[in-house]
């Protein structure tokens, strides 16, 4: 009994990929990712050619102007407003440079929060604790993490703390130091939540809050993201970058239906 136990035990973990290390394998420096050959466009180039072997490094390159000027005023300021429309790479840039400054010891921790607001449907009572519950709305800042690090080390750090995924409700009263902090979906926070965030930043911290003020879940005049970048542009340590439909790397279709919607 004990040996069938063993067997079934084993062939779950298998299974699971509980036991696939090799995964995992020089994960530090590239990760490759399937392609599927075929006549599409992709923002690499070379649609459909046979032998394009889609892999990246870890040190992330801007792919249009605006990410360009993104990825600067992270590296120059300790507070950066970065707008623009979907598919402009705001949230991948602003953790894709956490990591970075995570691993090479600028900063101590992680800091990624998003406000917990429904877009326009009801996901009903979800069983489970908090955070069970508020997984759905955290769930695309953990998808950018795991494309920078392996699944594995991501779960890792999370456990012994160097990253937090947290709703905006759990970050008043708290000062961040020695953090990089990405605030994402801002333009679903109220004037008051973004006062409130922005004051979080400590000593030795980096703090990039990223929305479309004109993608907002809210009620018409309630998102504060507009106004409050509005009165940072003349600050002079402050950087407020806006991007534009020619900065989105998705496919092309998303900038022709933004510009038509």
């Amino acid at each position: 009994m004990e040996a069938y136990m063993t067997k079934r035990a084993l062939k779950r973990m298998v299974r699971e990929g509980a036991n696939d290390a090799g995964r995992y394998d020089d994960d530090a420096k590239v990760r490759r990712l399937p392609v599927e050959h075929r006549q599409a466009w992709s923002p690499l180039g070379n649609p459909g050619h046979e032998d394009r072997d889609q892999s990246y490094l870890k040190t992330i390159k801007p792919k249009s102007p605006g990410q360009a000027t993104l990825m600067e005023a992270i590296d120059d300021k300790n507070l950066i407003m970065a707008l623009g429309p979907a598919g402009t790479g705001k949230t991948y840039i602003a953790i894709a440079k956490a990591v970075e400054a995570l691993e090479a010891g600028k900063v101590g921790r992680i800091v990624l929060s998003r406000p917990a607001v429904e877009a326009g449907e009801s996901i009903g009572y979800l069983p489970g604790d908090m955070e069970d519950k508020l997984a759905p709305y955290l769930r695309p800042l953990y998808d950018a993490l795991s494309d920078r690090l392996s699944v594995k080390r991501m779960r890792a750090l999370m456990a012994e703390g160097a990253i937090e995924i947290a709703p905006v409700g759990f970050m008043r009263g708290r000062t961040l130091n020695n953090a990089f902090v990405v605030i994402d979906e801002a333009q679903n926070c109220t004037y008051m939540q973004l006062k409130m965030l922005l004051t979080r930043l400590g000593w030795n911290s980096t703090m990039v809050v990223t929305g479309d003020p004109n993608q907002s879940d809210l009620l018409p005049g309630i998102s504060g993201l507009a106004e409050v970048s509005a009165k940072f542009e003349p600050v002079e340590n402050i950087a407020v970058v806006r991007l534009a439909d020619r900065d989105i790397v998705r496919h092309p279709l998303v900038a022709e239906m933004l510009g038509v919607l």
